[in-house]
């Protein structure tokens, strides 16, 4: 069975790994701390979504379902690839160490791939050409039309930065003076959006799209290449942590970003208006957190048309994904069942309704197709009866939160006692608040229940809570990095409803203490999360 042994691990993004490149990558510190979760006794190592990063470097507004995000690619592996020299590394820039800047990493990195671009066009070996091609033809069904609208993008931006072409915009400008500001046409514009490109791209002709194919085939096939080296990499990191027992827990975010290769490739998927504007967006009502609700603006699914090809790009896209990774959460479970439909253009998500999404016909045919899907569904927020019934009837663990579990109710659905094996026990996610950082900020009534609940003094909140998680009946017990180092909350992930600042967080080996390894061993094998070597202390 899937979901029948108790396993426990630590949840840390490649972007957050030490490097001296100024963002993690897949390299020899990703290997290490493979060795140091072997070494801790954990069996999972959980990430965020591997995808293009998008708006605010958001794993979760990605340009593609399917591609990965270039800057994780390994310097160093491209030497031992003969791609790159030493030389090409040149004088390595200072970075920040505690934070990704993604415009400075961009600025070194992007050339470097580039170089080893042109170094594989001029010596690349029989072998590794082959390799690429038999990854071109496997990955087709997405690389395509990912590559072409990556090409068709950075074109148009380049010719954009030249200087507004005045018929082009003014085209634009007149058929969305009804819905769009000036400022917005403008950003759509400069940002050379997918709707902005002329009538024939966007609409996808077969006569345009074979024209611009030919036109810019060279960069074309260098984004494909990139694609193989990320996926070369990746894999290669994947089998060493599986052979050193480690199964990865990825990460898929539901909904796509509207500027998108899927969304573009895929319009009648999509519920869009003629010229491609979503109809409605998504996002959640107001709550208890959010007076104005969450406005996210992705554009909403048309579930018919999808029934209607037996969901084939969900099939393809959960494939791809469970190729990358051995066990893989969904973000925004509930959105199966019911979605929150707000129209596009509103202000905020105060005014929308809930709509109906696939349920288990869904899960049904593409399990069909895939079989027994190791699934895991965020069904945080807002969770009705309904909704509960949908992940049951799947069978899929749904995520339990410690931080969401103190306060005035001694049942509350979040505590360890409360929560059944088929659960997914977490101290706090990548949207949280480090837990040093939530007992801080928390109210009176909240720490004095968690203090009462373990019997403490709130001295060593972030190991309390690894513990708890570890003890609960919860199948798969996860913590951040962040709590396993004891950090408080300027090192957290992501502020949720918060657009800059945010997916920089690093750590540093110096930061990782030998007593934490020994802790989470300890724990793992107190709590049966891991195999008892010889020399334990049970």
């Amino acid at each position: 069975m899937l979901f029948e042994e108790r396993k426990s691990g630590v949840l840390l993004h490649p972007t957050s790994l030490p490097s001296v490149y100024g963002i993690g990558d897949f390299g020899a510190e990703a290997r290490r701390f493979v060795d140091t979760l072997e070494e801790a006794g954990q069996s999972l190592w959980q990430i965020l979504p591997l995808v293009p990063i998008g708006y605010g470097n958001s794993p979760y507004q990605s340009t593609s379902a399917f591609a990965g995000n270039i800057l994780l690619i390994s310097p160093d592996e491209l030497v031992e690839m003969g791609l790159l020299t030493e030389e090409d590394l040149g004088e390595i820039p200072a970075f920040d160490k505690e934070r990704v800047d993604y415009d400075a990493v961009k600025a070194y990195k992007l050339p470097l791939l580039h170089k080893a671009y042109e170094t594989f066009c001029a010596k690349a070996d029989e072998d590794m050409q082959a390799d690429f091609a038999a990854f071109c033809e496997k990955q087709d069904m997405w690389l395509a039309d990912f590559a072409l609208f990556t090409a068709l993008q950075a074109h148009f931006r380049a010719e954009r930065a030249k200087g507004i072409d005045e018929e082009e915009y003014l085209a634009f400008a007149v058929d969305t003076i009804d819905f769009l500001t000036e400022e917005q046409q403008k950003d759509y514009f400069e940002s050379a959006c997918w709707n902005t490109w002329p009538r024939t791209l966007r609409k996808r002709n077969a006569a345009s799209l074979k024209k611009w194919t030919r036109l810019l085939a060279d960069a074309i096939e260098e984004e494909k290449f990139y694609q193989y080296l990320f996926f070369t990499q990746w894999q290669a990191l994947k089998a060493y942590a599986n052979e050193k027992g480690i199964s990865i827990m990825g990460d898929t975010p539901i909904f796509m970003a509207y500027d998108s290769a899927d969304v573009w490739a895929n319009q009648k998927l999509f519920q869009l208006d003629s010229m491609g504007f979503p109809t409605v967006v998504a996002g959640v009502p107001p709550d208890y957190f959010c007076a104005e609700g969450q406005l996210w603006g992705n554009p909403l699914y048309d579930w018919k048309a999808h029934k209607k090809t037996g969901y084939l790009w969900w099939i393809e896209r959960i494939h791809k994904a469970l190729e990358d990774v051995d066990y893989l959460r969904i973000d925004h479970f509930r959105a199966f069942e019911s979605h929150w439909e707000v129209k596009f253009g509103a202000e905020n998500a105060i005014v929308g309704e809930w709509k109906k999404g696939p349920g288990m016909d869904f899960f049904n045919t593409i399990e069909k197709t895939l079989g027994k899907l190791p699934l895991i569904a965020e069904d945080l927020g807002i969770i009705t009866d309904e909704v509960r019934a949908l992940r049951e009837e799947a069978g899929f663990p749904g995520m339990r939160v410690l931080q969401f579990a103190f306060g005035n109710d001694k049942n509350n659905a979040y505590l360890p006692h409360s929560c059944d094996k088929n659960s997914v026990m977490y101290s706090g996610t990548h949207d949280n608040d480090t837990t040093r950082g939530w007992y801080e900020t928390a109210t009176e009534a909240e720490k004095d229940h968690y203090r009462r609940y373990l019997n403490v003094d709130g001295r060593d909140v972030a190991w309390d809570f690894i513990r708890m998680a570890f003890a609960s009946p919860a199948v798969f017990a996860i913590v951040p990095v962040q709590d396993v180092l004891n950090l408080d909350g300027s090192h957290r992930m992501n502020r949720p409803g918060i657009a800059g600042g945010n997916w920089g967080f690093r750590f540093d080996w110096n930061q990782w203490e030998e007593g934490y390894t020994h802790g989470l061993r300890y724990l793992a094998e107190l709590f049966g999360r891991c195999a008892e070597r010889e020399n334990s202390d049970f």
